[in-house]
């Protein structure tokens, strides 16, 4: 799990960065909540998350947004951060050229970055989104979403509200040619806090089911 710095649109990054086991593996991209709330690279779900790609063969890399950690920058309520994600996605192309496809995972405002992402970037081709804050941010740029994913939310979620996910993910789920699985963890807060196995449990039945059907 080495350190690694990168170049992004302010200064350098600070990641982590999992090479792949294998050529032409696949690559995902790892996103921390809010900043401005604490968030960072090492926050436990984001960890989780990123070791659930690499115990899969991935190149998987988690960093931390401008201003956060040994990220140079300040914070840029979304806007710089996306260019932030953006970077780190070139950053781990140049290192893994011919990957057959791309991941996204996100936490809270990470993943509300990543489904932006996810518009600019036609080679993403799956994405997790935990506890996505569709009830602070907008996300009718989803318009229409460009790949199937999954999305997790507590139901005792006390920042996110869990009528404004599921109102999101009906939306999504009226789109053609994509597949939005839902999944909800009865009284998980927010951080998850002592519902992280659920959480992980959840995202690890999705993976191998896409990775499994080639997806």
């Amino acid at each position: 799990m080495p350190d690694v710095i990168f170049t992004g649109p302010e200064g350098r990054l600070e990641g982590r960065y999992q090479p792949a086991s294998q050529p032409r593996a696949p690559i995902a991209l790892i996103l921390h909540p809010h900043p401005q709330g604490g968030g960072t690279m090492n926050n436990k779900i984001v960890y989780n998350l990123y070791q659930s790609f690499a115990q899969r063969g991935f190149a998987v890399l988690r960093f931390n947004f401008r201003g956060v950690g040994r990220s140079q920058g300040t914070f840029d309520n979304g806007i710089g951060e996306l260019s932030d994600a953006a970077a780190a996605l070139d950053w781990m192309q140049q290192f893994n050229p011919d990957a057959q496809t791309c991941w996204v995972a996100g936490f809270s405002f990470g993943a509300w970055i990543g489904m932006q992402l996810l518009m600019r970037r036609p080679e993403i081709r799956g994405f997790i989104s935990v506890a996505p804050p569709a009830n602070l941010y907008d996300f009718s740029f989803l318009a229409p979403c460009p790949s199937s994913g999954l999305i997790v939310q507590g139901t005792a979620d006390e920042i996110v509200t869990p009528s404004a996910v599921q109102k999101l993910v009906d939306k999504l789920k009226t789109q053609k040619h994509i597949t939005i699985d839902y999944d909800t963890i009865d009284g998980a807060n927010h951080f998850f806090e002592n519902e992280q196995e659920q959480l992980m449990e959840s995202v690890n039945r999705y993976l191998d089911m896409r990775l499994a059907s080639g997806q």
